[in-house]
């Protein structure tokens, strides 16, 4: 939108140009870098790295692994999140409101929490276990492998299709419902004919998350996994293993990860678009009391499955009050060790890292969220559509590649920032940035540019009217997402077990090296504190937004 006498070259010309720098920088530089190293040799074009993966099977193998629990996992989560979603939002389901914290706060919790609260249930020692040997007299080996790592991550990742398509149904117009059923359908065809179709591209969004989530997660293998090997594993060992040496066959392994990722990115656009509805919810779908044996169905499925989704964040707060001997033996005694341990004398530095670091995150993501959405709603031109493909492009890609990435384009000169602050911080701010974005480019084409063109005719500048004026009617909006970026960035482990040091260590981090040393009494008081505060923001969330429930 340009106004009259409005000069090509102004000040929104001179932020995207600044804007676009940095994601050129942060983002376009450290995946160069990777290409560069993977590509050549010497100066000289080398193909040994490719060749190198898809010649030994080793290597390979760990790819079809990872394709098996994704696929597993992905088909899981669809026919765990599909009937919540539509069960919720369309029978009276008493404490509702409730059962939807509890399921996106076991979405927002790191899936390795989950990984390491299962073993404590169904371990080789776990809870259940004990308790199934005991009754049938046998040897369980606890959910190790395949099964263990295809369950941690169905029910982390079933929140993100129930989410996506709860927020369709929301949309949905009731009377093509009643339409259908006024021609005889029965319920189940107007649900399969009728309501699957118009929330499918809202479906294949929330698979192609879920396919990402869990295709980069490298923490609830290396935990879970045992002799299983996943493709993430692989990389965060080669590249951990060989950064002094040989880097190149592990970048090597990022870009294979890159182009994988693109290619599914592409492919849910494709059908995003074939699948496309315009729906305008001018009656609702409204919920109807179920009775008889759909009554008990409908309750009985929707509290189990939110029970068992919910179990690893009960089980980590229960746990965290338990002592342990040497950290990893549970005694059975109810103690506050745990809690003195982490709070003990040098021990806070990862829990003041994790408030601090994203604090001065989210203040990034809010300033360059806000300009990246008024500059692509308002200020269309090649170099803004360019922009806002590279806000999304550390979405995309795996959280240890980016990782990786950083440190390779950083750790050394012209650009020395691996090991520091701000490498942790431009991480974690360009990887969850586009939740502020999406959310404020929502809200900002809401507003009629007819308020800015009456503040601009009375004499107020652009960046006057910017300020003053459409800032304050976007921050609801701005608000919403920055909570969002909060509680994703805050359990944020892939990127910053890549670029962390003993002096830049977070929250997660410190899990996940509790739960590798066995000291499952401090993991457990770690986990607590991060489940807590991820509720605390979940409820501001929906505070600021109005909202009682999170619905996309």
């Amino acid at each position: 939108m340009r106004y009259a006498g409005e000069k090509r070259f102004n000040v929104w010309t001179v932020l995207t140009l600044i804007l676009l720098a940095l994601f050129l920088l942060f983002v376009v530089y450290p995946i160069g870098m990777l290409l560069t190293k993977s590509l050549f040799t010497g100066g000289e074009l080398d193909l040994s790295y490719f060749v190198k993966f898809f010649t030994k099977k080793y290597y390979w193998s760990t790819l079809v692994n990872s394709f098996k629990v994704t696929i597993a996992s992905t088909a899981v989560a669809v026919l765990i999140g599909l009937p919540m979603a539509y069960l919720l939002r369309s029978i009276k389901i008493p404490f509702s409101g409730l059962l939807n914290i509890l399921i996106v706060i076991s979405y927002l919790s790191p899936p390795f929490i989950g990984a390491y609260s299962w073993i404590q249930l169904l371990g080789r020692n776990g809870f259940i276990t004990r308790i199934l040997n005991a009754i049938f007299h046998v040897e369980l080996e606890g959910i190790y492998g395949f099964p263990g790592i295809v369950l941690v991550f169905s029910l982390q990742s079933f929140p993100l299709i129930y989410m996506y398509v709860s927020g369709a149904l929301k949309n949905l117009d009731n009377s093509l419902n009643e339409a259908a059923e006024s021609l005889g359908c029965s319920a189940f065809q107007r649900v399969t004919k009728v309501i699957f179709p118009l929330v499918m591209p809202s479906l294949l969004a929330g698979m192609l998350l879920v396919f990402m989530r869990v295709f980069s997660d490298f923490g609830t293998p290396m935990i879970i996994g045992e002799g299983y090997k996943t493709f993430p594993v692989m990389l965060y060992t080669q590249f951990m293993g060989e950064v002094g040496t040989n880097d190149g066959f592990a970048a090597t392994m990022c870009i294979i990860v890159i182009v994988i990722a693109l290619m599914f990115f592409f492919l849910q656009k494709i059908l995003g678009r074939r699948f496309t509805y315009s729906m305008t919810a001018l009656k609702p779908m409204e919920m109807r009391r179920a009775t008889g044996w759909r009554k008990v169905a409908s309750y009985a499925v929707v509290y189990i499955i939110t029970f068992v989704a919910a179990l690893p964040q009960l089980t980590v707060i229960i746990t965290s009050f338990i002592g342990t001997i040497n950290g990893s033996l549970f005694t059975g005694e109810f103690t506050l060790d745990n809690y003195r341990n982490i709070f003990a004398k040098g021990n806070t530095t990862a829990i003041t890292n994790t408030y601090l670091f994203g604090l001065e995150a989210i203040v990034v993501v809010v300033i360059c969220g806000i300009l990246i959405s008024y500059l692509s709603v308002r200020k269309r031109s090649p170099l803004t559509s360019i922009l806002d493909v590279l806000t999304m492009f550390p979405y995309i890609i795996p959280g240890s590649v980016l990782g990786i990435s950083l440190l390779c384009a950083f750790n050394g000169p012209p650009f020395l920032l691996g090991g520091t602050v701000i490498i942790l911080i431009v991480s974690l701010s360009i990887r969850r940035m586009p939740y502020t974005i999406r959310s404020s480019t929502a809200i900002i084409g809401q507003i009629s540019p007819s308020i800015e063109e009456a503040a601009i005719s009375l004499g107020a500048s652009q960046v006057k009217t910017f300020l003053q004026i459409t800032i304050p009617m976007m921050l609801p909006g701005v608000l919403s997402g920055a909570v969002m970026s909060w509680i994703t960035l805050i359990s944020e482990l892939s990127s910053s077990v890549i670029l962390y040091t003993s002096r830049t260590m977070t929250l997660t981090v410190a899990i996940y090296s509790e739960v590798i040393r066995s000291n499952f009494g401090n993991a457990a008081a770690y986990s607590t504190i991060l489940t807590l505060t991820s509720i605390l923001s979940l409820l501001i969330f929906f505070k600021v937004s109005g909202s009682k429930d999170l619905s996309v």
